[in-house]
């Protein structure tokens, strides 16, 4: 009996670990279903970016969907459009008047028809010289409408490197309202031209020969030599305008037909009227002291010496008179270092009286 009874508690115990096992079989064959299954490509939707379209006035549309195996989702309801108003620079908007030189004008007779200085000319034309015999009648001159320079932007400049090349404020620069410099970026455009006010390149001014004689080699020849000192051109010291960037010489008022004399040693290189473009002057003697040095005596009523003649320091050579471009008897008195007019007043000694105004 109890045999028998162990055999089928036995048998009980196989049955229920056979039942387990095909349970677990038949799991791990619906597992092994799935993850084949999970083999296949899976199809995600994916949305791709397409370039953006002109901006239209009409509200966007949906793209229709491509057909084919893998729809792709593509949408662009939600970007944003173009910005048309994008920052543009305005060029400079300039009207310049023009002249036309004509026989007989001078830097000073066509700046005063403008209201404008003598510099100005050359500020607004860089092509002339600054010798006032290139003036040639037929010339084209553009006429600015302020004292000043007209500027050519180049590549990497800006308004203060401007500004600082002449010497004059940026804020001057960007106020002129023809150059259009807006703010808060004031760009500049690389070959446009600005008008920069109160700026200056230079004057005009007569260079006389530096020789009446050379030698074989072309050399100048000067028989005597200055004394590197200087003496006053005549017997008065009352200035009438003294030495600036508009006026490099000073002015000596006298009577007419006062005597005016060396005030170096040296040759005379020219004695003349300066006529044509060299009308400012009138009568007009030049000394070059053979030291690099010239002295220039203008306006004067007659003229002692002639080209090539030696002079000695305080020797008589004219008279003061108001010939050329002069509003009263006076002498108009030039030192030249090397072609650089320095102020006179550094080189004579002694005193003189203030007569402006």
């Amino acid at each position: 009996m109890n045999n028998e009874q162990r055999f089928w508690h036995r048998l009980s115990g196989h049955l229920i670990l056979a039942g387990g096992a095909l349970i677990l079989i038949a799991l791990g064959q619906f597992q092994w279903g799935t993850a084949a299954e999970s083999t296949e490509p899976m199809v995600t939707a994916v949305s791709t970016p397409q370039p953006i379209a002109e901006a239209e006035e009409t509200e966007a549309t949906p793209t229709p969907l491509p057909q084919g195996p893998l729809p792709v989702i593509n949408d662009n309801s939600l970007a944003p459009l173009p910005n048309p108003r994008t920052y543009q620079t305005k060029l400079p908007a300039h009207d310049f008047q023009m002249h036309e030189v004509a026989r007989g004008e001078t830097p000073n007779i066509i700046a005063d028809q403008y209201g404008i200085s003598a510099d100005t000319l050359l500020g607004g034309n860089t092509w002339l010289s600054q010798e006032s015999n290139q003036l040639q009648v037929g010339a084209q001159l553009v006429i600015l409408p302020v004292n000043g320079v007209l500027h050519k932007v180049r590549a990497g400049e800006t308004i203060e490197s401007i500004a600082e090349l002449y010497q004059v404020p940026a804020a001057d620069i960007i106020a002129y309202e023809p150059n259009n410099l807006e703010f808060p970026f004031y760009r500049l455009v690389p070959e446009s031209e600005l008008v920069i006010p109160g700026a200056s390149i230079g004057q005009f001014y007569f260079t006389a020969p530096k020789s009446v004689a050379t030698n074989a080699a072309g050399e100048p020849q000067w028989k005597v030599f200055g004394t590197g000192t200087y003496i006053w051109p005549t017997n008065g010291r009352c200035i009438t305008q003294f030495y600036n960037g508009f006026h490099p010489a000073i002015d000596v008022s006298s009577s007419e037909g006062a005597p005016v004399y060396a005030s170096d040693t040296g040759t005379v290189t020219y004695a003349s009227f300066a006529s044509g473009t060299y009308y400012d002057y009138g009568n007009l003697i030049v000394i070059n002291h053979g030291n690099g040095f010239e002295t220039f005596y203008a306006h004067l009523s007659s003229i002692g010496v002639f080209p090539g003649q030696t002079v000695t320091q305080g020797e008589l050579i004219g008279f003061t008179g108001n010939t050329g471009r002069s509003s009263g008897p006076h002498i108009h008195f030039e030192i030249r270092d090397n072609d650089f007019r320095t102020n006179p007043l550094d080189r004579l000694g002694g005193g003189y009286q203030n007569c402006v105004g």
